[in-house]
């Protein structure tokens, strides 16, 4: 690399890329190079604004990956402490013999004000802040760091899953799950940072001590050998310069070690920790009326400070006084509002009709919270995510969801309704966490059995204070916005054919006329009514198939329209063509398909049921039951192997046995032969109708 290149590569440089290597070349210098006492008087200000900066900043974070770099922090101010001791320890003994000016303003201010010029008050002085610092404050906060590291460590595997939970329910998406791992393994890196760097203040907190002893004994030497002092001059000049030079080190460190423990000992919420402490300590007048009597009292005892107690007092009373009158004046407005509403004219109108609504949850009062992002709830934002995570896996947009309250309910439950009628019901426990049992956990959990009131899985309800131990024994923790997100998006899915309105059919219409326009327009209506569409991807939705490939399901709607008219059978004409995406669904790692069959004698039975009796096809009932268990038997060991449970028979069969066995085995995905692609290799896992 030629010298022109050299220069284009700094121009290319990011003044941020180099802001880093030049803060450590500039520390470094400051160890080896006289600075001035002008310069010292700037660099010692500087770090104690930049100590108040960081502890704001520590201040306003709602969680501690909010100042991720806040380790980093500690180390540069750590070094920039002791860059200005070494720069200060040479400009005191070098200087020291002028007078208490010597090292600049900064260190004559807090050697003078400070501690009114007593240099053992001074001495004092500094070793209290060393000692609150060293053992209070800094290992306080190491010790917090150390075992949020090691609790975070233990409930990695637990958060994961639950990630994992999320983002099958439909919940989030794969951006946001991969943002909230990389956010696991954060959080358990910035705690080990977190812990080694607490590591850098105590070490700076030791050197501030034997850089103190040092100066003063240096100083008494260089004084009086070298600059005929006597020692009671020598004692004074240098001990001040001294005790100046540490306070004005140690009080920037305390600064940091209490913002450090700020940080690590934040519970994570939304908010800082200013309103927070507010929410929590003075919004109870209760609480503040107990507390000002108490004060109060010891107000009273002679010989007490009477004046500071009862004025205290006072101040606690007038706060929870205020609070009680707001909180009288909104009950008062909010009933107010209430009469008001009822006293208008309620004369019937058209308006008083109210449509069904297509979907529909109703919550007990306890989870009303949960429905309010006032109160931080985020149900509809879930209830959003998981409608909008359907639509794009299955192939069309759910009506949206009314939500209301119903005071007829259980405090904690709630109920699932579609187009007016309750379809599915469940008990949610606001603040509390539902513990679930994938089936290999490692301990007992303390708490209320259950279980998961979407997969009827074994689940605990357990407090906020277990979760953590939940997950390192290896449960699936949800919240209970979780609960009811994940409840309704698999109701959605069982009644997915019932949610495909003529509105939503209409709406994927003109979706696709957009990108092809004569295919909409040679269909409908000149072959089908959007009624016959609409009824064949119902169908398809029935039996669990998505209708993504809406280009797919038209063209053969296009093919066959004209040589019939019937759902039924355009329905098995668009099977066959979905063929390779059904079994991709129920197949997508393997070539090689597990599958259950007929036996031979029962099949032929069944053909012949169905071909002789036509359209109202029927099968002898001691076939059917046999049929029925044999059928539900198969598709479980199909599942114990990891297998999807599909039943393969001849096309004339497919639609009849996909209805009867729908109802006793739901699980259970019937398919034809001719739906299967060439590609995929058949084996007979299992097969019914030995017994008959």
């Amino acid at each position: 690399m030629n010298f022109t290149q050299f220069l284009e590569s700094l121009k290319n440089l990011n003044s941020k890329t180099i802001a880093g290597p030049i803060i450590i070349v500039m520390l470094l210098a400051m160890m080896i190079l006289p600075i001035p006492a002008i310069g010292l008087d700037l660099l010692f200000t500087f770090n104690i604004a930049l100590s108040i900066l960081v502890l704001m900043i520590g201040l306003q974070t709602a969680k501690p990956l909010d100042f991720l770099a806040f380790p980093t922090v500690l180390l540069v101010t750590t070094m920039l402490r002791l860059s200005l001791n070494v720069a200060s320890t040479r400009l005191v003994l070098t200087e020291g013999h002028t007078g208490p000016a010597a090292a600049g303003k900064v260190i004559e201010a807090f050697g003078h004000f400070l501690i009114g010029g007593n240099y053992a008050v001074g001495i004092v002085v500094f070793i209290i802040l060393t000692i609150i610092n060293f053992t209070v404050v800094t290992k306080g906060a190491g010790r917090i760091a150390e075992v949020g590291a090691r609790f975070t460590l233990d409930a990695m595997p637990g958060k994961q899953m639950a990630i994992d939970a999320d983002l099958n329910a439909g919940l989030i998406g794969q951006d946001e799950a991969r943002s909230r791992r990389a956010e696991i393994g954060q959080e358990a890196e910035f705690y080990g940072a977190m812990d080694g760097a607490s590591k850098y203040v105590r070490g700076d907190a030791i050197a501030g001590i034997l850089v103190i002893v040092i100066n003063i004994l240096g100083g008494l030497i260089v004084g009086m050998l070298q600059h005929d002092l006597s020692f009671n001059e020598a004692v004074k000049n240098y001990t001040l310069l001294a005790i100046g030079d540490g306070l004005v080190a140690q009080i920037p460190s305390l600064i940091i070690s209490v913002a450090a423990g700020i940080v690590v000992s934040r519970v994570a919420n939304n908010q800082d920790i200013g309103t927070q402490l507010t929410k929590q300590l003075f919004t109870n007048p209760k609480i503040l009326n107990i507390t000002a009597i108490i004060i109060g009292g010891m107000g009273l005892i002679p010989g007490m400070p009477n004046l500071a107690f009862l004025l205290l007092a006072a101040t606690l009373a007038g706060i929870a006084y205020s609070l009680k009158n707001q909180s009288k004046k909104l009950l008062e407005s909010e009933a107010n509002a209430s009469q008001e509403v009822a006293q208008e004219s309620i004369d019937a109108t058209w308006d008083d009709v109210m449509p069904v609504d297509a979907l529909g949850l109703e919550v007990g009062f306890r989870l009303v919270p949960l429905v309010d992002s006032r109160h931080g709830g985020d149900l509809i934002k879930r209830i959003k995510a998981l409608r909008k995570k359907f639509a794009q896996d299955v192939g069309f947009l759910t009506p949206p969801v009314h939500i209301c309250d119903n005071l007829d309910l259980k405090p904690s439950a709630y109920v699932i309704k579609l187009k007016g009628v309750e379809v599915a019901k469940g008990e949610s426990h606001y603040g509390q966490f539902l513990a679930i049992n994938p089936g290999n956990v490692t301990g007992e959990l303390p708490g209320p059995v259950t279980s998961d009131p979407a997969f009827d899985l074994p689940a605990i309800w357990i407090d906020n204070s277990l979760r953590e131990d939940a997950q390192s024994k290896g449960y699936t923790v949800v919240d209970a916005s979780t609960v009811i997100a994940t409840h309704l998006n698999h109701v959605i899915g069982m009644h997915a054919s019932e949610l495909l309105g003529h509105q939503e059919v209409q709406q994927l219409v003109t979706l696709l006329a957009k990108e092809s326009p004569k295919l909409v327009e040679d269909l409908i209506p000149k072959l089908l009514t959007t009624s016959v569409v609409q009824k064949v991807l119902q169908n398809l939705l029935v039996e669990g198939v998505t209708i993504r490939d809406m280009h797919t399901i038209m063209e053969t709607l296009i093919e066959y329209a004209p040589h019939t008219q019937d759902p039924a059978d355009l329905t098995a004409k668009v099977r066959i063509k979905l063929g390779r995406a059904i079994t991709q669904q129920l197949f997508p790692h393997s070539n090689e398909m597990s599958v259950i069959s007929l036996e031979n004698n029962l099949e032929r039975l069944l053909m012949q049921a169905v071909t002789g009796s036509g359209e109202n096809s029927s099968i002898e009932p001691g076939i059917a039951k046999t049929l029925a268990n044999e059928a539900n038997e198969a598709a479980k060991a199909q599942e114990r192997n990891g297998h999807s449970p599909v039943l393969l028979v001849a096309s004339p069969l497919r639609a009849t046995l996909a209805k009867f066995l729908k109802r006793v085995t739901p699980n259970l995905r019937v398919l034809s032969h001719e739906e299967l692609p060439d590609s995929k290799t058949i084996r007979v896992a299992n097969l019914i109708g030995g017994s008959v």
